[in-house]
């Protein structure tokens, strides 16, 4: 007589039910007795002690000495004695795996109770759960406000895409089962819970024949409530210290913000400060100016290219409708173009319910930013909008201070500090003053608003043609100049004939300039006051030698009465 388990076939005890309803010995059935290595089998005994839960079922093949054999009395009570055997063997198995079971449950347990550490935690989770149910999968959900600071894979919990089933027990807090046809097994999902709150789901897959028993269903509820707990208390403990964290962080950066910065510098600690805190990938300040957004350049470089306006133009209409910030775990479902980057958080600068601008970090990975960041950078953003907004009005005030306001050239006084440094730091310098010939003709021919035209006509060309390389200034009323650092005498002559040259080809009426040039190198560093002295001994005689030129300053000159 040969037996064989029916434990590798996962066949459901209802199937075999009906068979055994008048006898514990039967027949085998087709469905058995087809398949490898059952069909040498000819019967099958029910092993079950009265009303208990059978323990197995005995495969055999009947011979002539068993059909004898079962005629008598004395088989039944050896289908009898065998029953009470298994059952007796199975509950002693039970009772060591739940033995065995639950005392990696308290060792896990009391590993919780000592550690704050979420990647032990979750690793202690799974080993335990796969130790248990070898043949069996597990994944763990978690909700998408759990800190990101596990190396362990998980599944981000997401209402739009999980099965009814698993969004139950993630609402209720109670263990779900499901025949999930559509992906070929059994699911078992069981809560993750604390005592605040539901912290995602552990999922386990079986076959789907596979019958989850209530044992089973236990251990795997008090093992996700103990990983709840434990993930709980960790959370805690980490939010505690990340609470202290934030709040040095507010207070550095208010306190860093409100030290009279420039905007640049301004900006530019701010965008380290959301790099230390989120690691985002790419970052961008943009200020409102009129009905305009303008990029400033404590942005990365993504957004200074074509493929960043995808991004900002979509965080630009929302702030045109609504003040409230944006916090998108997967941009990619918002938009039907292809995009890069999938985590977004974009907060707006608000002073006097007013949007002056908005700060947008960026993540290629989506979920990848926690609700707490979000709430950080809330914050972060809120605490330094005023100084921002302070900032770009002292730059708006020393603007008008530095600047002349007809030509928008520098102001003498912002010259006057430039030159000074200049004399102290760079290796060389030119300093050019340009006096317009024959001014109050032109005011007194066509009016002091032509006037004013022809000044901005010749600010806008020196500008034009200076660029970067220096500055440009208005001395007093016809009066302009320009001073360039680090430049050789040639180039500064070159230049200044250039500016002479011109000027008669951009104004309208027509007008004639004359300038005195003064060169220094540092083999001969002049005073400050002598530059702009001999650079008007070089003007005037420039003046008094037929106007529409220029000289450059030596010592021959004198000025004249």
């Amino acid at each position: 007589m040969k037996t064989e388990s029916l434990k590798v076939m996962d066949i459901p005890w209802a199937l075999f039910d009906t068979y055994f309803a008048s006898e514990k010995v039967v027949n085998i059935p087709d469905l058995l007795s087809e398949q490898e290595p059952y069909n040498e089998m000819t019967h099958m005994m029910l092993l079950q002690v009265e009303q208990k839960p059978p323990s197995g079922i005995l495969l055999f093949k009947v011979s002539e000495q068993w059909q004898l054999f079962s005629e008598k009395k004395i088989a039944e009570d050896l289908v009898d004695t065998l029953s009470r055997v298994t059952t007796v063997v199975k509950e002693t198995q039970n009772i060591r795996l739940n033995e065995n079971q639950y005392r990696k449950l308290y060792n896990m347990t009391d590993l919780f109770h000592s550690t704050m550490d979420i990647d032990l935690i979750l690793q202690n989770v799974l080993a335990t759960i796969r130790e248990n149910f070898p043949d069996l999968v597990v994944e763990l959900i978690l909700s998408n406000d759990q800190d990101r600071q596990t190396t362990i894979h998980i599944k981000p919990f997401d209402y739009l895409s999980e099965r009814p089933s698993t969004i139950e027990a993630f609402v209720s807090g109670d263990i779900t089962t499901e025949l999930a046809e559509d992906l070929n097994c059994r699911l078992l999902n069981a809560p993750i819970k604390g005592r605040q709150a539901i912290y995602g789901i552990l999922q386990v897959s079986a076959p789907t024949t596979y019958e989850f028993s209530k044992v089973q269903k236990e251990f795997i509820g008090m093992l996700a409530q103990a990983s709840g707990n434990a993930l709980e208390n960790a959370k805690l403990y980490h939010q505690s210290h990340r609470l202290i964290s934030d709040l040095q962080l507010i207070n550095e950066t208010s306190h860093r913000l409100n030290m009279k910065l420039d905007i640049n510098e301004m900006l530019l600690f701010l965008q380290k400060q959301l790099i230390k805190s989120f690691q985002p990938m790419e970052i961008c300040f943009v200020f409102k100016n009129g009905d305009r957004y303008e990029l400033t350049e404590a942005s990365t470089g993504l957004f200074k290219s074509s493929h960043g306006h995808v991004y900002i133009d979509y965080v630009e209409k929302h702030f045109d409708n609504t003040h409230d910030p944006l916090f998108i775990a997967d941009f990619s479902r918002l938009i039907a173009e292809d995009v890069k980057y999938k985590s977004i958080m974009a907060i707006p600068m608000i002073v006097e319910e007013r949007i002056n601008g908005f700060s947008i970090v960026l993540h290629r990975d989506p979920y990848f930013f926690s609700f707490d960041s979000f709430k950080l950078m809330q914050s972060l953003i809120h605490h330094s909008s005023l100084a921002i907004a302070n900032s770009l009005l002292r730059d708006e005030l020393q603007n008008m201070v530095d600047r002349d306001h007809l030509t928008k050239l520098f102001a003498r006084s912002y010259l006057d500090d430039y030159v000074e440094k200049s004399l102290v730091t760079d290796e060389s310098g030119m300093f050019m003053l340009i006096d317009i010939d024959n001014f109050k003709r032109v005011n007194d021919t066509y009016g002091h608003q032509i006037g004013d035209e022809v000044l901005i006509q010749i600010g806008t060309q020196l500008r034009k043609t200076i660029g970067k390389r220096g500055i440009c200034a208005r001395w007093g009323g016809e009066e302009l100049s320009v001073y360039i650092p680090n430049i050789l005498d040639d180039e500064a002559l070159k230049i200044a004939e250039q500016i002479v040259a011109v000027i008669p080809q951009v104004t309208t009426p027509v007008v004639t300039v004359s300038a005195g040039l003064v060169t220094w190198n540092q083999t001969a560093r002049p005073e400050f006051q002598s530059v702009f002295l001999h650079a008007d001994t070089a003007l005037y005689n420039a003046k008094h030698n037929g106007k529409n030129q220029v000289r450059m300053f030596h010592d021959s000159m004198q000025l004249q009465p």
